[in-house]
């Protein structure tokens, strides 16, 4: 499932600055606060853009910030609150003053931006993650946004899988829980 692939890979870049930025479980341990801002806001950029230039440590703190208002999106939709989902991106919208415009560079095609020349590196992100997470809520696939639901895992994900049951964030996850399952079958009893 696509939505356009500029689309999606802001998408991805989204997921990858909750899951790269935000303190919380990963995979069934605890996730605390990244030591290094600038190598983990790259790496959540790189998600959706894998050639994406370095950060400086002032880009990264800010992408921290943006990180954690994403998650709230995350969150509100885990929990069917579309409308508080809805609420957070409409409120990046606004604050980036996010639009759209065609631009051509570093050779590639014309694609769709969603910020205008001019603005900071985080807020060029932000309003970019608003608008594709926009573009998810506004559609029939606004449920394809999630939270693992792997114990002690609070990673989040995009589901672009054709039947759209995707729960966990990764294999990884999805292996925990088979394999728990699996064992807790054969102490019954």
């Amino acid at each position: 499932m696509d939505f356009n692939s500029h689309a999606d890979a802001i998408v991805r870049v989204a997921v990858g600055l909750v899951n790269e930025l935000t303190p919380g479980e990963r995979r069934g341990r605890a996730f605390p606060p990244p030591r290094d801002l600038v190598s983990a806001a790259a790496e959540g950029l790189r998600a959706g853009y894998p050639n994406h230039r370095e950060v400086t440590e002032g880009e990264a703190g800010e992408l921290v910030e943006i990180a954690a208002r994403l998650r709230g999106v995350f969150d509100a939709v885990a929990t069917g609150d579309i409308d508080a989902a809805v609420l957070q991106v409409n409120g990046l919208l606004e604050e980036t003053r996010a639009r759209p415009l065609l631009d051509r560079h570093d050779g590639e095609p014309w694609h769709l931006h969603f910020h205008g020349p001019g603005g900071t590196m985080a807020g060029d992100w932000a309003a970019s993650c608003a608008t594709g997470l926009a573009i998810v809520l506004g559609s029939e696939f606004h449920d394809r946004l999630g939270v693992c639901t792997a114990p002690h895992c609070d990673r989040v994900y995009v589901d672009v899988s054709r039947n759209g049951t995707r729960r966990f964030c990764g294999t990884a996850c999805q292996n925990r829980v088979k394999t728990a399952a699996f064992r807790a079958r054969g102490r019954v009893p």
